[in-house]
């Protein structure tokens, strides 16, 4: 079970005494879509009841409070319209009748050990803080890259950071899901022109480096097939914490 301590050394994540704060963490980091989007992530959800989503230009996932709750998939439903497809967590439970997963992408999550040293972004050359005006080159970037979803406002959902140079962003990190105990890594990507400088797992550091003086965790999700990723997290001090998925849904009508 992974640990976690609310103040942790710089340059460093700590990980503190078991009890009640780690098994929040443990539940949160089971289902982060609806620790966020009832937590953290509240103010930014489509709907408030039993089931909750993104806006559609935010992020593509929904969340339930109980994946066995009739309730909560027919919130959903009310939220997308009939014969919309959802993409939520896919957990234990099964979607009422009407309701058809169309596949599933499969993932891993991994969170981050003690062996994880980050660095703030001032220690990155090129390093900026991206915003508002940064989206257009933010959306180009992905769209040559293709990290996974970020779209045109998902820069609300926390700090992104990038590597500038010459005007020209080379490679961005950010924060996603907030479960108000731990933040996800996402959009790590970097132009084909750029890869074997490091600029990614420097941005990495970076981002976590944030999140760990905000005294949460750093996670990430990557691809099962994607090998090469996950060995590079976990040689940067990240540890495989379970195998995820997130179920395509489409509802009825």
């Amino acid at each position: 079970m992974i640990e976690h301590h609310p103040t942790a050394p710089h340059g460093a994540v700590a990980h503190g005494t078991p009890g009640q704060g780690a098994a929040a963490l443990e539940a949160a980091l089971d289902d982060p879509v609806w620790a966020a989007l009832s937590g953290p992530h509240a103010h930014l959800a489509e709907g408030a009841g039993a089931g909750r989503r993104y806006p559609a230009d935010v992020s593509p996932f929904c969340g339930l409070a109980d994946h066995d709750d009739e309730r909560a998939w027919r919130d959903l439903a009310a939220l997308a319209g009939a014969g919309s497809t959802l993409l939520v967590p896919a957990l234990a439970g099964t979607p009422p009748r009407g309701f058809a997963v169309t596949g599933v992408l499969p993932g891993v999550q991994l969170v981050a050990t003690p062996a994880l040293r980050t660095a703030d972004l001032a220690a990155v050359p090129g390093g900026v803080e991206l915003g508002e005006e940064d989206v257009p080159q933010m959306l180009d970037l992905v769209e040559r890259t293709q990290p996974g979803p970020f779209l045109p406002r998902t820069r609300l959902l926390g700090r992104y950071v990038g590597v500038r140079e010459g005007g020209r962003l080379l490679a961005m990190a950010g924060e996603r899901l907030r479960t108000g105990a731990a933040t996800e890594i996402s959009a790590v990507c970097t132009d084909p022109a750029a890869r074997g400088r490091g600029l990614a797992t420097a941005l990495v550091r970076a981002v976590a480096h944030g999140i760990a003086a905000r005294g949460e965790l750093p996670f990430l999700h990557a691809t099962a097939t994607n090998a090469p990723a996950i060995r590079l997290y976990e040689a940067m001090g990240f540890r495989l914490r379970r195998e995820v998925g997130f179920a395509r849904v489409r509802l009825p009508g």
